[in-house]
């Protein structure tokens, strides 16, 4: 099943199937190693949702909700 980054709970894993946005903030995320094919593990989330931690390429990394809201992933079951 697929779903966005910014709908996943938190202990959920999956794998990366799409990023989408414009040109500049897509060229961040995968600057940021957020490209298809990479694992993601959701570890945190902030008191109201905003910003996501999540763990991916064995690092930790911050995302705002809205930049989560542009990855596409095919959670692990």
């Amino acid at each position: 099943m697929e779903k966005k980054l910014s709908e996943f709970v938190i202990g959920e894993s999956g794998v990366i199937k799409r990023v989408g946005g414009d040109g500049r903030i897509r060229r961040r995320l995968f600057d940021m190693g957020v490209t298809p094919g990479a694992e993601v593990y959701l570890r945190k989330r902030a008191p109201l949702g905003d910003p996501l931690e999540v763990t991916i390429r064995h690092y930790e990394l911050t995302l705002r909700k809205s930049e989560a809201e542009l990855v596409e992933a095919e959670v692990a079951k």
